[in-house]
């Protein structure tokens, strides 16, 4: 009559395990990064040898053995991996994106200026002498020289924010590898197959996860599940008591270089830092490229103003005041009477030569290049991304089709291990109920 009860009560134990696992599930089917969970029920064998049974047969009940969690781990590495390339074109089409925007809105502006310049030209040479036109003529070539400062600055915003950008993303990789070793340490405390395990392994997954979404590593375990985690490679950022520190270095010239403190260069080819990197260089190339086509636009129009002569008879000054830097090109001060459309041909014979300049130059043919082919690189690096994140949430999905909590799933374990928990509390109160019976006897 013991073992009944003790059957009973092992049942009442183990099946009220389950239902909490359950509703553990339940609650968390929409947090980020829970695995769903079920107990493992065993059977639990007769601590003795029973009368009138054979002794094959020694039921003793069930017992919740521990919490196992649902995953495969070869999707979850898939997924990591997928997630950090994804994260790495990602931030490179968000930087590259501004950088067409930064030339976009003031590029254009670049072309159309410039453009305007050699039509008031055109205009000026038939009438040299027309104030109107000379104003005109002066004007487009302050608003040319501005379009090329708006067009640095806004570059160079985007080369700061980028910046700023790495020193976040680094900031919160360290902030990660930090609590990566304190979870370490909490798996090799925890007792093996429990409800804390499992949650602190939930808690190393994610934030391996959001490692690898920083930069891209090889991931091993330990003994106790604690995450051994290594770059590419092979330099130690998490390995037993020891986590490593990252740094950021940033160039003049808005380069961003990384390494793991104090002296270990870091050359991420993967993830958020690696998009980064590939976003800066982009932007200061592009601004290196703006830089020549300044110096190009300068040389070409003084050049060209100070081979003839201007109202008064004096040689032709430089239009453009320019010392190696887009963002510092300006218009020289000149008045009317020193725009020089004259040489010694006529009145109009050096503002005539203007158009000989624009087509052989080609300044706006090399704008129209530098503004087209940005637009290119944006769009192939576009359809880069599209492709990285529809593979991640390819392997997002067959990983959480795995881990992922089915609440229809869930509902029908609950109504099964209730039934079977109300089994077992009826077993108990059947034993209750024979013992009583057998004393009323006596």
């Amino acid at each position: 009559m013991s073992d009944l009860l003790a059957i009973g009560a092992s049942g009442v134990k183990a099946y009220g395990r389950a239902l909490s696992v359950v509703g553990d599930n339940i609650a968390n089917a929409q947090t980020d990064g829970y695995v769903r969970r079920t107990v493992r029920l065993e059977e639990s064998p007769a601590a003795r040898d029973m009368g009138l049974s054979r002794n094959n047969l020694r039921p003793g009940g069930v017992s919740a053995a521990g919490v196992t969690r649902e995953f495969d781990q070869w999707l979850i590495d898939d997924a990591r991996i997928a997630s950090g390339e994804a994260a790495r074109q990602s931030a490179r089409l968000n930087w590259i994106s501004a950088t067409e925007n930064a030339l976009g809105n003031g590029g254009n502006d670049i072309s159309a200026t410039v453009t305007a310049i050699f039509a008031t030209a055109d205009q000026l040479s038939a009438n040299p002498n027309d104030a109107t036109l000379r104003r005109q003529f002066l004007n487009n070539v302050d608003d040319s020289a501005s379009a090329f400062r708006q067009t640095a600055d806004a570059l160079s915003s985007a080369a700061n924010g980028v910046a700023m950008e790495a020193r976040s993303a680094v900031d919160q990789l360290n902030t990660d590898l930090s609590a990566l070793s304190r979870v370490n340490d909490g798996l090799r405390r925890a007792r093996a197959g429990s409800s804390n395990e499992a949650s602190l392994l939930d808690e190393r997954d994610r934030l391996v996860g959001n490692i690898a979404t920083a930069i891209d590593i090889d991931v091993g375990y330990d003994a106790n599940n604690a995450a051994i985690v290594r770059t590419s490679a092979g330099d130690p950022l998490v390995e037993g008591d020891n986590v490593a520190t990252v740094t950021l270095g940033v160039s003049t010239g808005g380069l961003l270089s990384f390494g793991i403190a104090p002296a270990t260069l870091l050359i991420p080819a993967s993830g958020r830092l690696a998009g980064l990197a590939d976003g800066a260089a982009h932007i200061s190339g592009q601004h290196t490229a703006l830089d020549a086509l300044a110096a190009q636009f300068g040389t070409t129009l003084n050049s060209a103003h100070q081979t003839g002569v201007d109202a008064n008879g004096a040689p032709g000054k430089p239009l453009l005041n320019y010392n190696g830097s887009a963002a510092e090109l300006t218009a020289t001060a000149l008045a009317i009477a020193e725009v020089a459309t004259a040489n010694a041909t006529g009145s109009n014979g050096n503002i005539l030569a203007f158009n000989a300049v624009r087509a052989s130059s080609g300044i706006e043919q090399d704008i129209s290049a530098f503004i087209t082919q940005q637009a290119q690189i944006t769009s192939a690096v576009r359809a880069q991304e599209a492709a990285a994140s529809g593979r991640r949430d390819g392997a997002f999905a067959a990983r959480d089709a795995v881990g992922a909590v089915d609440l229809d799933r869930e509902a029908a374990d609950l109504l099964r291990f209730q039934q079977a928990y109300e089994a077992a509390a009826r077993t108990i109160q059947v034993a209750r109920e024979t013992m009583q019976t057998m004393l009323n006897i006596f």
